[in-house]
């Protein structure tokens, strides 16, 4: 009864976070996707990221394009900025809304049709610019909307749920961002809510172009034997690269551990955390060129990698390439934006 809408009450009871909202307070209107679709886990996975990140609904704008993926933003953060836009043109709109109003926090939702085919420019473009936002993939390697077609993700050699087998080499969307410059870059999986709400804390709160592939079983046409986004293959072929958790910035807490010890530090919130130092031939997150051999050694393995494959902490974003002003554009003035005729003259002069 998906034409049903929510009640606006809340319990008295629920617990709230520290700027007053509940975790209904980012919910959206019921969703009309097939019973059982991981997009709506990840729609979960959102919701409480924002949550415990004590972000201000109105403080986020959502943008996506089409597909059942691209429907998704209508089914959480219902108090914030959304626009949907045409078949695999999101980043572009993004991208000029970041660039007008720089002080929202941005969250593109896209598909693996939307942002694989006919939007891969689209992606490859807003990746290599750096625009500061969470780009995130909702995988399921066919057209949900048009009954289940291979998209450009489908593994080679997986089937159809009518049997067909795919000869087409996939398009690894990962390993695109790795290579284009994006310096946030994550895969998890719809069924793995404890490893991709922290990174999706970590891609919203990254100061660049952050990027999550999330695979998202469709089990209307793809879970099924065979298929490699099904619930079951990924259970049985993950490979989790590390065991996350994302901490907002506060005062820091320093610990001097030697390699192979444990320690349990005590936390801000008066919990422990007990910490291991790794041998340093374990994996590195910061290494670009690492996570892209490491994950194609896996894949030939028929292995899923998960969890933060590659960060760049001090990763910059479009506005600092572009070096525009602190302020938002979409709030100067005449006088900023129209500076008069003779700005205009020294500017045309200096391009000649």
């Amino acid at each position: 009864m998906t034409y049903l809408a929510k009640p606006r009450l809340h319990h008295p009871t629920l617990a709230t976070n520290k700027v007053g909202y509940t975790r209904r307070d980012y919910e959206g209107k019921i969703s009309t996707l097939c019973a059982g679709c991981g997009h709506d886990s990840i729609s979960a996975a959102i919701i409480e990221a924002c949550w415990e990140l004590d972000i201000e609904p109105h403080r986020v704008a959502k943008l996506s394009g089409i597909g059942c993926s691209s429907k998704t933003p209508d089914y959480f953060l219902g108090a914030s900025h959304g626009f949907n836009t045409v078949h695999g043109r999101m980043p572009s709109v993004l991208t000029g809304a970041n660039l007008a109003n720089r002080d929202l926090l941005y969250l593109g939702v896209s598909g693996d049709g939307d942002s694989a085919s006919i939007g891969l420019g689209q992606f490859a473009h807003a990746m290599r610019r750096g625009v500061r936002m969470a780009y995130i993939v909702e995988n399921n390697g066919v057209y949900g909307l048009t009954k289940g077609q291979f998209s450009a993700t489908a593994d080679q050699g997986s089937k159809s749920k009518k049997g067909v087998v795919n000869t087409d080499s996939p398009v690894d969307l990962v390993a695109m961002a790795l290579q284009l410059g994006a310096s946030y870059v994550g895969r998890g999986f719809s069924g793995n809510k404890a490893q991709l709400v922290p990174l999706i804390k970590g891609a919203i709160s990254h100061g660049g172009a952050a990027f999550i592939d999330v695979i998202s079983p469709c089990v209307a046409f793809n879970n099924h034997p065979g298929s490699t986004k099904s619930y079951d293959y990924v259970r049985e072929h993950n490979e989790a690269v590390s065991r996350i958790d994302f901490i907002s910035g506060r005062e820091e807490i320093a610990v001097d551990i030697e390699p192979g010890e444990v320690m349990d530090v005590r936390q801000h919130d008066g919990t422990l955390l007990r910490l291991r130092s790794l041998h340093p031939d374990y994996y590195d997150p910061g290494d670009r060129h690492a996570a892209m051999a490491y994950m194609q050694r896996h894949h030939e393995m028929g292995e899923v990698v998960t969890g933060l494959l590659y960060v760049d902490p001090l990763a910059t974003d479009l506005h600092t390439a572009l070096n525009t002003c602190d302020r938002p554009l979409n709030a100067l003035g005449p006088a900023e934006l129209c500076p008069g005729a003779q700005a205009l003259e020294r500017f045309n002069a200096s391009l000649r």
